[in-house]
């Protein structure tokens, strides 16, 4: 049983990883970042369901670097959480809203955080109904527009930014929207494989391969002690699993065997995608370089094979929709995101750039190569998950020094573009009201 040791050590290394997500750290206030609320429509689509019933919408403003009435604006897309954690954890929007003088908010998406559409009721089953993308990207269209005209910016481009979730809620605002937004940096957005393209075990192959790069022996140890839980299981030597893995709770039945699996995927997980050169308390606390923290214990065992290194914790589609039902009761449809949001087709959009780093398992199923001069694909080398978005740290690889830099001249440039787009648009309508 030295393998279920072997794991159990590995994960005590970093026992906050296994949350689902920590709680915000203590809130710095960023550069004159201050937290307001903004009375948004609880549905957008349907005068039935609520009516213009509305519900307060949290965000998050800063106008310290802001050029009043000329800079431009950045938007956060905000995801699933606590819009202070990602206000936190995004630097590079600040050091670049200093640079280019621009406005910035953070929005925070509909049912997290302070968000809530009906209170501490919105997670009940009948309450849930509103909790789309669709509805989410309404609610930021909305919110630009009304504090655009707050804040007597009429005028100014807006960039959308946005991570992981939030980093295609960004693409897909400026596709969606785009009369809203003028571009889009869209970082560790899984476009493609949240909408069902590509290969389905591409994620946790390659978090598996984050962790075979750092040590051959970790991979199979870890399979080998996966099995080796699995074979305690079905013997019904519950006792001996909750020893061994130092459960806090006794495990039980193969439910509870089931849930530690979980729990331990989602710790190898987590380290390989805040796998940065610096510690973090983004989504836990974690050392630098936690993969090779991880793999530094002394295992023996080799393999050159880079599968999947969680085999018993299999998650099929047919398990997705068993599992989305059985929560939430409903189903999910297979094809709409490649409908409603193009799947793989977007050449017709404009000014969006796909960052990935090659050491994030979310890359293999996001943009990796470049569609238009304006669709635009970059990839940090020794980039964990929208490192990109983080500030700059001595520890960086040069890569993402070199990445930030691109983003901000693409930035500036597609800015000044919107502001010249602006003007000729005035010029013609001015000399179109002079005509008799």
């Amino acid at each position: 049983m030295e393998s279920v040791l072997l794991l159990s050590a590995l994960l005590l290394l970093l026992p906050p990883v296994l949350s689902a997500r920590a709680a915000p750290a203590a809130r710095v206030m960023w550069p004159g970042l201050e937290e307001r609320l903004f009375p948004q429509v609880r549905d957008h689509f349907s005068f039935e369901t609520c009516g213009n019933e509305t519900f307060p919408q949290r965000y998050l403003v800063s106008a310290k670097f802001w050029k009043k009435g000329f800079g431009p604006i950045f938007f956060y897309t905000g995801n699933e959480g606590d819009i202070w954690t990602f206000a936190q954890n995004s630097d590079f929007i600040f050091e670049l809203a200093e640079e280019q003088q621009a406005l910035v908010i953070f929005a925070e998406h509909r049912y997290y955080g302070k968000s809530l559409p009906f209170g501490i009721e919105s997670t009940q089953l009948k309450k849930t109904a509103l909790l789309t993308v669709e509805q989410a990207l309404a609610d930021y269209a909305v919110l630009i527009t009304e504090l655009k005209q707050q804040f007597g910016a009429a005028d100014c481009p807006v960039i959308a930014f946005g991570g992981s979730y939030g980093g295609m809620l960004s693409a897909y605002l400026r596709m969606k929207y785009p009369n809203v937004v003028a571009g889009a940096l869209a970082a560790s957005a899984p476009l493609l494989s949240v909408a069902g393209l590509g290969d389905p075990t591409q994620f946790f192959r390659d978090v598996t391969a984050d962790f075979q790069k750092s040590s051959l022996g970790c991979v199979t140890a870890v399979r080998k002690a996966f099995q080796q839980i699995k074979d305690l299981c079905l013997s019904g030597a519950y006792d001996e699993i909750s020893s061994k893995m130092a459960t806090c709770n006794k495990i039980s039945n193969k439910e509870d065997v089931y849930q530690l699996f979980g729990f331990a995927r989602n710790a190898f997980t987590m380290m390989a995608m805040m796998n940065y050169p610096y510690k973090t308390d983004f989504m836990g606390d974690l050392p630098a370089n936690p993969v090779k923290v991880c793999t530094e214990i002394n295992l023996t065992f080799n393999s050159n094979n880079v599968t999947d290194m969680f085999p018993e914790m299999p998650f099929t589609e047919a398990m997705r929709e068993q599992y989305c039902w059985n929560k939430w009761r409903v189903r999910p449809r297979a094809h709409w995101l490649r409908t409603n949001f193009w799947g793989e087709d977007l050449k017709s959009a404009s000014n969006i750039i796909f960052s990935n780093g090659d050491l994030d398992p979310w890359a293999g199923g996001g943009i990796n190569s470049s569609l238009s001069p304006s669709l635009i694909a970059l990839t940090i080398k020794g980039g964990a998950h929208h490192l990109d978005l983080r500030g700059h740290n001595p520890a960086d690889p040069p890569s993402v020094t070199e990445v930030r830099k691109l983003e901000a001249k693409i930035i500036s440039s597609w800015v000044k573009s919107a502001g010249m787009e602006q003007v000729q648009e005035q010029r013609v309508g001015a000399a179109a009201g002079s005509q008799p």
